[in-house]
């Protein structure tokens, strides 16, 4: 597959809490390609958000997608990834810094803040996800 558009989102459940993150590829048609979910066990937000892109970076990469559109809801993370802002914390930084390595394999990427609304999908999975895996831990 040529293109794609990928959807990726990332939480927690108090900052720190429980985190998960969870990447949706969809082709031209919107069709889905793959859905990543992951567990991170306890972990910021911004951690969340950011393990969020690089799954769904590693995913594109593993396909050969060419050209890709990313879309965030964390305005925070499209900023850095952009380096309107830069990225201090240290432990964000490996985050950025693979983000960053895996955007390299891409002809072309378009990334942009999208609305909460527009990112349902992946939030969703998220939540899936943390309900499934921290239960007990969320209550």
């Amino acid at each position: 597959m040529e293109e794609a558009t990928l959807f990726a989102d990332g939480g927690s459940r108090g900052n720190p809490g429980p985190a998960a993150s969870a990447a949706i590829l969809f082709g031209p048609d919107e069709e889905t390609i793959e859905e990543i979910g992951a567990y991170l066990g306890i972990a910021t937000n911004n951690v969340a958000e950011w393990t969020a892109l690089v799954l769904g970076l590693e995913a594109a990469v593993r396909r050969g997608i060419r050209r890709l559109k990313v879309r965030l809801d964390s305005e925070l993370v499209v900023k850095q990834l952009r380096n309107e802002y830069r990225v201090k914390h240290a432990g964000l930084q490996p985050l950025y810094r693979r983000a960053a390595a895996l955007l390299r394999n891409f002809d072309e990427v378009d990334v942009r803040h999208v609305a909460r609304r527009a990112n349902a999908a992946a939030d969703r999975l998220v939540n899936l996800v943390l309900d499934q895996e921290a239960p007990a831990r969320a209550k």
